[in-house]
């Protein structure tokens, strides 16, 4: 079992694996079933992807309103005065009107040979209402102790994202330190087992997912097979 080890300054909401909520972010939990609506947690790859990493989240009490106005970073939020002495306060900084950054007081330890990546969190990619704030990739290595500030993306013109009281604002995930691999093409004899994988699965999806086949709200066909094998795969791990 790998660790991240975290040490924090202030009274900011703690760090946790990322979680579906439901309701919330993820969805309405409606059943795989015909006349439901689809929703993020209906797909098993995304939801892995979410559940990857660790969230954060905005521990203040007021909102903070990022927006674009005539080319021109606005921040609003009463943030009051600060709640230590010798604290960057408001925790927000105008970052050349494109970006701004956020003083987020949190110091993530890897274990050797990994980093930490920043990621946009995934309720980003559910928001309808285009006020979801969009944090900037990067990559901490592990012998880096100072507390973390964070960049985002600043809105288009026109538009504000909000940073509301418990939301998550971004999400870490644990990688390798270094990205050491090439991209070379499959040879025959592998790219033809692929692909009748492939013809197999597609063959069998009927039988596969037969049981498990619903119809969204959008006229989408839905099945189980990918669920259905992944669970297989976990079990064929576990027992291995």
């Amino acid at each position: 079992m790998q660790k991240i080890k975290f040490r924090m300054a202030g009274d900011d909401l703690q760090p946790r694996r990322t979680r579906m909520e439901i309701p919330g972010w993820a969805g309405e939990p409606e059943k795989r079933s015909d006349g439901s609506h689809e929703y993020a947690w209906h797909c098993v790859p995304f939801t892995e992807a979410a559940k990857y990493g660790v969230e954060i989240f905005y521990p203040y009490q007021n909102e903070l309103r990022a927006s674009t106005r005539n080319g021109r970073l606005i921040l609003e939020g009463d943030f009051g005065p600060p709640p230590a002495e010798g604290r960057s306060w408001p925790p927000f900084r105008n970052f050349g009107d494109s970006f701004y950054t956020y003083q987020l007081l949190l110091d993530l330890k890897p274990e050797p040979g990994f980093a930490i990546k920043v990621e946009t969190h995934p309720s980003f990619y559910t928001d309808m209402t285009g006020t979801a704030p969009i944090a900037v990739p990067a990559l901490i290595r592990e012998w880096w102790p100072m507390l973390y500030f964070m960049v985002f993306k600043s809105p288009a013109e026109g538009q504000t994202h909000i940073f509301r009281p418990g939301t998550p604002l971004a999400q870490f995930t644990m990688v390798p330190a270094e990205s050491e691999f090439v991209l070379e093409p499959m040879g025959y004899d592998e790219a033809a087992e692929r692909e009748l994988r492939s013809r197999r699965i597609h063959a069998s999806r009927a039988t596969l997912g037969a049981d498990s086949q619903w119809l969204s709200t959008t006229d989408t066909i839905f099945d189980g097979t990918y669920r259905r094998m992944y669970g297989a795969a976990r079990t064929s791990s576990d027992k291995g």
